[in-house]
């Protein structure tokens, strides 16, 4: 299982419709506002980091009102 965490900067009026909108995407775990340097962070998940990338970010990156976003992977050691 892979995990991401993405930081999203949304157009000033459009932070409802995104939250919903991203919801709605494959691989979205949870979205949430935020207070910082982002307004926005969404858990995402897939069975590899591929996956991730190839479908769960390229559907994010389609939903109108999003002007920026940042992707942090997690990676976990004991």
């Amino acid at each position: 299982m892979a995990k991401a965490y993405l930081k999203i900067d949304i157009e000033t009026g459009k932070e409802t419709d995104v939250k919903t909108a991203l919801k709605k995407v494959t691989g979205v775990k949870s979205a949430e506002f935020v207070t910082g340097t982002h307004d926005l962070i969404a858990s995402v998940e897939g069975k590899n980091y591929e996956e991730i990338v190839t479908k769960t970010l390229s559907e994010v990156r389609k939903v109108k009102g999003i002007r920026k976003t940042v992707t942090d992977f997690v990676f976990e050691w004991a």
